[in-house]
């Protein structure tokens, strides 16, 4: 018999998912370690329960529909069918709690919490038990337990679930390192985006991410990117990597955060206007065209996954005005693909556009 639910959490708390640490990470991959997944075994009067789940991290986007995959077998095989109990979770992540999304017992299922409506049982082969999520949210992005229990005996497989994003820095109106931790986690939501976490950051340091100012993830660390080592980022002489402050205290240490927003259903647009505007007459020509000021996570989306180009700097939802460049050239920013910042200007100034988001 396999470990107790309780016990099992226990012991993956303790499990560092790095190689090592010393300040930076280095490795390949941030996923260096597997608990859980595959499959699991727990043996009861010469019969072995067998509870199978994929190894690789499943990839979705928002709003799209996803199941994930869970089957259970015996060994020897069982001819006469056995009454199970089914339980799906979600594994508490950086001191979140963890969440109960549903139970089933023969035809009667039940679902918990915002997972009401959205989740039921794919049972389209004999001993299939895996989960459907419709209409995928951004919270929904994590670590989830299948669990199959045969009388006294239970054992369970891991799923990983990741949204397709893009992480980006974000900081104060009044400038850097003006966030607390809470005051972060705001901030992103307000973006259209939740807080990074540390497997986000580390991929979009992988795809390049290069930043030199520190800020806040998911589990309250403070950390930063560097592909190019330099002097005011640390020093030449340390390797590029994500850089660490460790955990800071949520109330009193101040910071900007990485965000993370997930990939678009909806549009990003510049709305071609006869002259420049206000962030008042930006937000009113947006509803005018039937559409809404776009939040910073929005158009960062937009220029990742829709390759927004766009040379002209234009009003956001929270008072920046910036502008995304998808293919670099003379006269418009950087040599780098990014998305290009004019900060928070006087929002009664006429100097610029407004980029527009439209829901599908």
């Amino acid at each position: 018999m396999g470990l107790p639910p309780l016990g099992l959490l226990l012991s993956l708390c303790c499990v560092s998912g790095l190689p090592f640490y010393n300040g930076f990470y280095y490795s390949n991959s941030p996923h260096g370690w597997n608990p859980g997944k595959g499959h699991g075994e727990g043996i009861f009067n010469g019969v072995k329960l067998v509870v199978e789940t994929p190894e690789e991290i499943l990839f979705s986007y928002r709003g799209a529909n996803v199941t994930l995959p869970c089957r259970y077998h015996y060994e020897p095989a069982v001819v006469s069918p056995r009454p199970v109990r089914i339980k799906w979770w979600k594994l508490s992540e950086n001191g979140a709690p963890e969440q109960d999304v549903l139970v089933a017992i023969g035809l009667r299922h039940r679902a918990f919490g915002d997972y009401r409506g959205r989740v039921h049982l794919w049972q389209e082969r004999e001993r299939e038990v895996s989960l459907e999520i419709r209409d995928l949210r951004l919270e929904d992005y994590g670590r989830y337990r299948c669990e199959v229990i045969d009388g006294l005996e239970d054992e369970s497989g891991l799923v990983e679930l990741e949204l397709r994003g893009v992480v980006f820095p974000y900081q104060h109106p009044q400038g850097r390192y003006q966030f607390n931790f809470h005051e972060a986690q705001w901030a992103c939501e307000e973006q259209d985006a939740v807080v990074a976490s540390f497997e986000q950051l580390f991929r979009a340091w992988e795809e390049g991410l290069d930043w030199c100012n520190a800020g806040w993830l998911q589990d309250a660390s403070v950390q930063y990117p560097i592909t190019q080592a330099r002097h005011p980022c640390g020093g030449v002489g340390l390797a590029p990597g994500v850089r660490s402050y460790g955990p800071r205290h949520r109330r009193l240490h101040r910071y900007d955060v990485f965000c993370f927003a997930a990939a678009l259903r909806g549009q990003v647009y510049y709305l071609e206007h006869p002259e420049k505007l206000t962030l008042a007459e930006a937000k009113e020509a947006c509803q005018e065209d039937g559409a809404q000021i776009a939040k910073v996570g929005q158009l960062f989306a937009a220029w990742k996954f829709h390759g927004l180009d766009r040379c002209d700097a234009g009003w956001l939802a929270d008072g920046s005005a910036r502008y995304p460049v998808a293919h670099p050239r003379r006269n418009c920013g950087s040599l780098e693909p990014g998305v290009r910042s004019f900060g928070f200007p006087d929002p009664h100034s006429r100097k610029y556009g407004v980029y527009c988001y439209r829901p599908r």
